[in-house]
C-alpha cells in the first residue's frame, strides 16, 4: 500500500477503496491518523465511520477526550454503540461513562458482559485523578508454579485482551501479586524452567488510591512501560501503562498552565464565547480587587507624587520588574511542587537559593535603573531611590514567588490556581510602597 501523505489522500482512500483494499489499508494506518481526517472532514464523518470495523472505531475513540467520544458515538445507532463500547478497554469505558447521565450509564452496562460491567463499575468508584481511576483491569497473569513451556502455550491459546503484554504478572490463588516476568526473560529461558525461578520478586507497584501526579513521577523515575496497581492487601487490581501517563502529564501541564493564567482548564480554543466569558470573568474581578489595593497604596503617597511628578513615570517599571522576578520564581516552584522536585529535605536550600538569586538580580537591575534614573532626572538621589526600590521589590518578589505556592500547598490549595494573583498583588503593593516610601523619605532632596 502506498504511503498516504495528507489527510485529503487518506480521506479519499477511506471513502473509495473496496472492502479488501480498505482492510489492507487499515492494517497500516494508525487510528490517530484516521481521527485527523474525521476532525477535519465533518461532512463525510458518518460515512467514513460506517466503513470501519468496530474494533478500529473503539481505538479511534480512545484517542479522544470523553466529550468528543460522546459526540462521535452519537453518530451510530444504539446497537452499534454497544458493539463499539464493548471493544474499548475498561479504563476508557469508565472514563466515557463518567460523563453520561445515570440512565445512559445503565443502558451501556446492560449491554456488555456482566463480568466486564462489574469491572467498569468498580473503576468508576475510584477518584478520576487517582491511580485506580486511570488503570485498566486487563492484564496477563500467570502462576509461579507454571513452567516456561506451559506459559508459552497459555499465551498462544488464551484470549488475551490485556492493555499491555510487556510484562506477565505472577499472582497466587488469592490474586496477590508475587512477582513479575518480562517477555524477554520468558522467551530466553528453557522450556522446563519454573516461573518462580526466573520471576522478579521485588516488584514496584502503585497503591490504588495514589494521585495521578505521583504516579507520573514514579514512571518518570523508573522508566517502566507499565506498572501494576494493588490494594492495601497486595491484591493486583489493574495496570497503568506509559501511554496513560503521557495523557496524565499532558492534562496536568495544561491544567497548571490554564490556572496560572486564570483560565478554566475545561475551556477549549474553538469553544463558544459565552463559556470563555464565564471562565475568565471571575478571575478578572479578583485581579480588579487586587489592583485597587495597589491603587490605594499609591494614593497614600499622592502628595509626594504631586511634588515629584517624574515618580509617576518610573512606578510601572518598579512594579513590572518585580512582577517578572516573582513570576520566574513562581513558575519554577509550581513546577517543582507538581513534579515532586521540591521536598521537605531541600525546601530550605531552595528558599535561600531563590532569595540570593532575587538579591543578586535586584542589585544588577537596580544599578542599571539607578543609572538611567540619575541621567533621566539629573538627580543622583532620584537614581538612589529608584535603585533601592528595585532591589527591595525584586528581592521580596522572589521570596513571594517561593513562599506563596508553598504555603498554598500546605493549606491543600492548588498552587497553580491562586499563586499568580497573590504574587502579583505582593509585587505591585510592595513595589509602589518601597518606591514612593523612599521618595517621601528623601523628598527634600528630590524637589
Amino acid at each position: 500500500m502506498e504511503n498516504l501523505n495528507s489527510t485529503e489522500e487518506l480521506k479519499i482512500s477511506l471513502l473509495s477503496l473496496n472492502e479488501k483494499e480498505l482492510s489492507e489499508l487499515l492494517e497500516e494506518i494508525h487510528p490517530a491518523d484516521i481521527l485527523d481526517v474525521l476532525r477535519k472532514e465533518e461532512d463525510v464523518r458518518g460515512e467514513i465511520l460506517g466503513r470501519l470495523p468496530h474494533w478500529l472505531v473503539a481505538d479511534i475513540l480512545e484517542e479522544m477526550d470523553e466529550e468528543e467520544q460522546t459526540e462521535f458515538l452519537e453518530l451510530f445507532p444504539e446497537l452499534e454503540q454497544y458493539k463499539i463500547f464493548n471493544e474499548m478497554s475498561s479504563d476508557e469505558q469508565a472514563d466515557l461513562l463518567s460523563n453520561l447521565e445515570p440512565e445512559e450509564v445503565d443502558r451501556f452496562l446492560d449491554n456488555i458482559d456482566e463480568e466486564d460491567a462489574e469491572e467498569v463499575k468498580e473503576l468508576m468508584n475510584y477518584e478520576e485523578d487517582s491511580s485506580g481511576g486511570i488503570m485498566a483491569t486487563e492484564f496477563v497473569s500467570i502462576r509461579e508454579s507454571m513452567t516456561v513451556k506451559e506459559t508459552l502455550n497459555y499465551l498462544q491459546t488464551a484470549t488475551i485482551e490485556a492493555e499491555t503484554v510487556y510484562y506477565l504478572y505472577v499472582l497466587d490463588e488469592d490474586e496477590i501479586l508475587k512477582g513479575i516476568l518480562s517477555l524477554r526473560d520468558l522467551v530466553t529461558a528453557k522450556f522446563d524452567t519454573v516461573i518462580r525461578d526466573i520471576m522478579t520478586e521485588q516488584v514496584k507497584s502503585i497503591p490504588v488510591n495514589m494521585d495521578q501526579e505521583e504516579v507520573a513521577q514514579i514512571f518518570e523515575k523508573y522508566g517502566f512501560q507499565a506498572m501494576p496497581v494493588v490494594d492495601e492487601k497486595g491484591e493486583m487490581l489493574g495496570v497503568i501503562t506509559f501511554d496513560d501517563i503521557i495523557e496524565v502529564v499532558r492534562e496536568e501541564d495544561s491544567e497548571d498552565m490554564y490556572r496560572l493564567g486564570g483560565l478554566n482548564e475545561g475551556e477549549i480554543i474553538d469553544g463558544p464565547a459565552i463559556e470563555s466569558v464565564k471562565s475568565r470573568v471571575p478571575w478578572l474581578f479578583i485581579n480588579l480587587l487586587t489592583a485597587f489595593l495597589a491603587a490605594a497604596t499609591v494614593n497614600l503617597f499622592s502628595s509626594t507624587i504631586d511634588k515629584v511628578v517624574i515618580l509617576a513615570s518610573f512606578m510601572p517599571i518598579v512594579s513590572g520588574m518585580g512582577g517578572n522576578a516573582g513570576t520566574q520564581t513562581l513558575t519554577l516552584i509550581v513546577r517543582g511542587i507538581a513534579l515532586g522536585e521540591l521536598t521537605i529535605e531541600n525546601a530550605k536550600k531552595v528558599f535561600f537559593k531563590e532569595a540570593l538569586t532575587g538579591i543578586c538580580n535586584g542589585l544588577c537591575v537596580g544599578l542599571a535603573v539607578a543609572t538611567i534614573g540619575y541621567l533621566w532626572a539629573g538627580n543622583p538621589v532620584f537614581g538612589l531611590v529608584i535603585g533601592l526600590a528595585m532591589l527591595l521589590n525584586m528581592s521580596v518578589a522572589t521570596m513571594a514567588g517561593y513562599l506563596v505556592p508553598v504555603t498554598l500547598k500546605k493549606l491543600n490549595v492548588d498552587p497553580a490556581l491562586a499563586s499568580a494573583v497573590f504574587v502579583t498583588t505582593f509585587t505591585d503593593v510592595c513595589g509602589f510602597f518601597f518606591f514612593l516610601g523612599l521618595a517621601t523619605m528623601f523628598l527634600k532632596f528630590l524637589t
